[in-house]
Formats: C-alpha cells, sequence, structure tokens
C-alpha cells in the first residue's frame, strides 16, 4: 500500500492566489460585463526590455544551425551571465560574491522552496508574519511543522512585522536555526536598513543560524542608503544566501530566470558539530534537481546588464513606481494608513476590516483585484495588498473606481 506524505495534509485549503482565481473567475462569469483590473498578483505586465528581445532573437538564431547550437549547458549557469551577475550586482556595490558562488535557476519561487531541502528535519525554522506563502508551505511539506491551530502552525518561531516596528519584525527571543528575510518585503513593501540587517547577520553568527534573504524586489529600492544585498553587510558571507530574480525588473515572469548566491563561507553543522559548507550541498542538490535554464533565456538576462538594458529596466522599474506613487496617493487621500510604495511595487493597507471581506468588497462594488492580507499570516488579517504591476491607464481607472467604492 502506497502511503502519502501526511505532511501535505496539514497545508491550508489552497494556496492564497488559487483562492484569488478562483473568485475572480466566478465574480466574470456572472458579471461579463464588468472590466476587472487586477491589482493583486504581482505579475508583470511591460514588454521585455528591448536589449534582452534582441540578445534572445540572437541566441535562437544561434540554436538553428549546428556549429553555434548549444545542448545541455552547465547547471550551474554560463559562466557570460554569472559573471555579469557578480560584476554588476555584487562587487559594484562592495560585496564579494564571486561568479562560481552563484547558481542560475528557473525562479526565485523554485529556490527559496527547494532550499531547505539541504537541512536536517528538526531545524528550528524562524519565519516573518505575514510571509510570502511559499517559505511557509515548503516547510509544512518537509515536516518541520505542527497542527495548524489558531492561524498558525505549531513549531515555528514567527516573526511578527506590524505597523509598530514598521513591518520589520524584532530578533527572536529564543535561538533559531533558519531565518527567512525579505526585503523589500512582499507583501509589505518595507525596507530594512543596513542597522538593521547588521544586527541579524550578528544573531545569525552568535547562534550558528543561517539567514535565507529574499532580494527579489532590490531593483525598486530608490533610497541610496538602504542596501540592495544583505552581502553589503559585513560578515553575511558565514551566515546568509541571497535570492534574486529578473522577474520584476526586467519582466522576466515568463520567461524564467533568477539566481541564487551561495558563498563558499556559508556554513552549517552536521550531527556532531562540525561545520559543514552549504556551497556543495546546494551545487549538488542543483545538479541531481535542476537542468539548467536555456540558453536563449541566459543571453537574454546577460542583456539586462549592457549599457542599453541597464537603462531599459531603469525605464521599467520607474514605469511601475509612478503606479506605486499614484496608488499611494490615492489610499492617503482616503484616509487609509498604509506602508510600501517608496522603495516597493507593493503598497500595504490597513483596513480595518477582515481582509477577505475587504477583497469582496473591491471585487464587487470596483472591479478591482487586491490580495487579502490574511492569506499571508496572522499579522495580515484586516490588511490588503495592492501591486503596482499594471498600466498607467489601469492604475488610475482603479484609483477611481475605488475612491468610488470607498467613499
Amino acid at each position: 500500500m502506497l502511503k502519502i506524505n501526511e505532511h501535505y495534509l496539514k497545508l491550508q485549503a489552497s494556496y492564497l492566489f488559487s483562492d484569488i482565481a478562483k473568485r475572480v473567475a466566478a465574480f466574470q462569469e456572472a458579471h461579463p460585463e464588468m472590466d476587472v483590473i487586477k491589482l493583486g498578483i504581482g505579475d508583470v505586465t511591460k514588454a521585455l526590455p528591448a536589449a534582452c528581445v534582441n540578445a534572445f532573437h540572437s541566441a535562437v538564431d544561434e540554436m538553428a544551425t549546428d556549429s553555434s547550437f548549444r545542448g545541455y549547458g552547465p547547471e550551474q549557469g554560463y559562466l557570460f551571465l554569472r559573471e555579469a551577475i557578480a560584476a554588476h550586482d555584487f562587487q559594484a556595490r562592495g560585496a564579494e560574491i564571486s561568479a562560481d558562488e552563484i547558481f542560475v535557476s528557473d525562479g526565485a519561487k523554485c529556490d527559496t522552496g527547494n532550499i531547505q531541502e539541504l537541512f536536517s528535519v528538526d531545524a528550528r525554522i524562524a519565519i516573518p508574519d505575514p510571509v510570502y506563502p511559499v517559505y511557509l508551505d515548503t516547510n509544512v511539506m518537509a515536516g518541520r511543522t505542527g497542527a495548524f491551530a489558531d492561524g498558525r502552525y505549531k513549531g515555528l518561531v514567527y516573526l511578527d512585522s506590524t505597523k509598530e516596528n514598521r513591518y520589520v519584525p524584532e530578533l527572536p527571543q529564543e535561538p533559531v536555526d533558519l531565518i527567512y528575510l525579505c526585503f523589500p518585503n512582499n507583501p509589505t513593501g518595507s525596507t530594512a536598513t543596513k542597522e538593521q540587517l547588521k544586527s541579524w547577520v550578528d544573531y545569525a553568527k552568535e547562534h550558528k543560524a543561517l539567514i535565507l534573504f529574499d532580494a527579489a524586489y532590490e531593483a525598486f529600492i530608490r533610497d541610496d542608503a538602504l542596501p540592495h544585498s544583505i552581502y553589503e553587510i559585513e560578515g553575511a558571507r558565514e551566515v546568509a544566501i541571497e535570492f534574486r530574480s529578473f522577474s520584476k525588473n526586467a519582466g522576466f515572469t515568463g520567461t524564467r530566470c533568477a539566481y541564487t548566491v551561495v558563498p563558499k563561507e556559508c556554513m552549517a553543522y552536521d550531527s556532531r558539530g562540525g561545520e559543514q559548507p552549504v556551497h556543495p550541498l546546494w551545487n549538488r542538490r542543483h545538479c541531481t534537481k535542476f537542468n539548467g535554464v536555456s540558453y536563449p533565456v541566459q543571453r537574454a538576462a546577460e542583456a539586462v546588464y549592457s549599457a542599453e538594458g541597464q537603462a531599459q529596466v531603469r525605464d521599467l522599474v520607474g514605469y511601475y513606481l509612478k503606479n506605486a506613487d499614484r496608488i499611494a496617493s490615492a489610499i492617503g487621500k482616503l484616509g487609509y494608513s498604509f506602508a510600501g510604495a517608496d522603495n516597493s511595487p507593493y503598497i500595504w493597507i490597513w483596513g480595518d476590516r477582515d481582509s477577505w471581506e475587504f477583497f469582496d468588497m473591491l471585487l464587487n462594488k470596483a472591479g478591482v483585484v487586491c490580495t487579502p492580507g490574511a492569506g499571508f499570516g496572522k499579522c495580515g488579517q484586516g490588511y490588503i495588498r495592492l501591486s503596482a504591476f499594471n498600466s498607467h491607464e489601469n492604475v488610475e481607472r482603479a484609483m477611481v473606481r475605488i475612491k468610488k467604492a470607498l467613499s
């Protein structure tokens, strides 16, 4: 008799964005005349940068002739892309990251979900609340939690992110082994200073813990004083793994390309307390379970770092940040408190009512899709998240509708 992994049964009814999609589909079926504006899921809407498209075309042409055809590539990614990433995203900001510490993949979602496989089932996990659901659900699937009760899983250490701490969680009051952090944060849009990240690095070093740092939205940072990478913090190479993506800055949500940085000094420990470098463990996992990102996609990603690509990416990010400013202005004028928008494509709005009630009200009265904060955790109850990923025209129409619905 084949038995299932019963930890899957602990998962709540459905993945957040699947629930949203079902409600939106039901609304559209009942109201086919209504033009629904989606400001929920953080999917980009602008086309790929021209530099990336041109590189994509050229690489596809290479695949069309025997002399330049490429078959299996290196699982870790082609060196041309890894070197460009190291130089532009890290070394240019004073962070000592080399090309051979970078692993190219098909998405930060995959990497943040898969990285937990390297660590013991009894690892003590610290997860922010509210949180990107992938961090939480993959640890539930792996068996690191107890049952779900009163909005949380037993056995986890939750790091409350609230209005009182400006949505940057405090250090845990007990030792933990694995810490998930995301800045600029999804869903709250909050950012962390160098001093705040330094306190996390110091904590990890003191407790022999490891930080999993999701920096998928770093391109949206406008404040020059804020760090773009945890490796800008002294000592982080020993205690942190960083995840990045081309999805939000260059529009690769449908093209799929991201990368994970695992410094060679980064350590975990075996059952006897001996140090074990994480880099070769992730390399083994990556090579065993992943066959690499396609050559044309990696050439397209490399073009992000060309002079043309950099300018075009800045324009894309600026386009979405203009939307964020418009949303923040409209929400503020309606008297709602919010976080985000300044250095993030997300606006985290306190609605002073049940999150799903707020979601249904905006959908039914305004034809606007948001994301209910309760789907991100207990501390998200009462909030909704609006995304700046849409056209200027749609955002403007959405704000007019929301003003009418909420006034």
